[in-house]
């Protein structure tokens, strides 16, 4: 498993399965998926297919979500990167969707921002044919912020099966 980013916190690599108990831990947290639009996962197979799905992204597009891990503890806190989006929302097609999610037990602690801002600047040298953009929950004031530190303002709303959502733009 090769690293893909590093920061002088983090180690940022394809996801194995391997992860699996810690993609459970994330997807079966109902503070963590709160505003992510899923149901809170309740068995390791829901974790393995979650994995199978990020992997087939990596074999099928060359990008996907990543694993973060803590360089100081080696610890999985949760996942930061992209998913291409060959048929979109909002009429769009072949676009980047940035995401984030990690622990609860590591939020506040500026890793989202550092993950995401890591994965950008990988971006801009590997996959500049592709916008990138990210959605989130109105409600989800912890996203708004992290979306702004990066660099990304909310262009508009939308509804997504029933729940105002902010479409956001890099700037």
């Amino acid at each position: 498993m090769a690293t893909i980013i590093e920061t002088d916190r983090l180690i940022i690599r394809e996801i194995t399965k391997e992860e699996a108990q810690g993609i459970y831990n994330l997807d079966s947290d109902e503070r963590v998926v709160k505003y992510v639009g899923s149901m809170v996962i309740t068995s390791m197979e829901e974790a393995n297919e979650i994995i199978e799905f990020i992997q087939k992204q990596y074999t099928d597009f060359g990008v996907g979500r990543w694993a973060v891990i803590e360089k100081t503890t080696n610890a999985f806190i949760g996942w930061c990167g992209f998913k291409l989006v060959e048929n979109g929302l909002n009429g769009l097609r072949e676009y980047l969707d940035l995401a984030y999610r990690f622990r609860y037990d590591a939020w506040g602690k500026g890793y989202a921002t550092e993950a995401a801002l890591a994965c950008l600047d990988y971006a801009a040298n590997h996959f500049q044919h592709h916008p990138i953009f990210a959605v989130s929950e109105v409600e989800n004031e912890s996203s708004k912020r992290v979306l702004g530190k990066i660099g990304f303002h909310a262009a508009y709303t939308f509804d997504l099966d029933g729940v105002d959502h902010y479409w956001y733009m890099r700037e």
